[in-house]
């Protein structure tokens, strides 16, 4: 009966991790640790060390993809290396900075604009044409946001691949 609450609690950990990286926080991450917390806690009856590695690895590839994704974009777009630089940086700035008090998307918002602006004066500080910027600023936010998608998909995954092996 208390594995069951144990693994009800480990599933829950699971669904706040999701709604934390809908935040744009490290929730892939929470999900990697609840579950090594689990697995120590039923002396890896249930989760595998293989399981951890395969959960951290596919943790790590989503947060990659975050990470390159709004630079990728600007670059297929036409944009400069510059641009490519200033979605990178105008994310991680965007992040921090100008997350706006909207319940659970606030940090994704800002970080998008950032990522747009980034990308905008990036480009913008190689070729004297507002257009082209704004489509790599465009796209290098279209970018982002697909890999925030992809990353969503990621966790439900890890969610999926948690609760099949912890069950007890």
């Amino acid at each position: 009966m208390l594995h069951w609450a144990v693994y009800a609690i480990l599933l829950l950990l699971c669904l706040a991790g999701i709604f934390i990286t809908l935040m744009g926080l490290p929730g892939l991450w929470v999900m990697v640790l609840a579950t090594l917390l689990y697995a120590w806690y039923t002396s890896f009856q249930h989760i595998s060390l293989w399981t951890l590695v395969t959960l951290i690895a596919i943790a790590t590839v989503a947060e990659l993809i975050e990470f390159l994704a709004g630079s990728a974009g600007a670059k297929k777009a036409g944009g400069s290396r510059r641009a490519a630089w200033g979605a990178l940086i105008g994310g991680l700035v965007g992040a921090l900075v100008l997350t706006i008090p909207v319940p659970i998307i606030g940090t994704t918002i800002g970080l998008c604009i950032g990522v747009f602006v980034g990308a905008l004066i990036g480009e913008m500080s190689v070729r004297d044409d507002a257009a082209h910027s704004i489509r790599v600023g465009i796209a290098a936010t279209k970018a982002r946001i697909y890999a925030i998608v992809i990353k969503l998909l990621f966790s439900i995954a890890m969610l999926a691949i948690i609760a099949f092996k912890a069950a007890p």
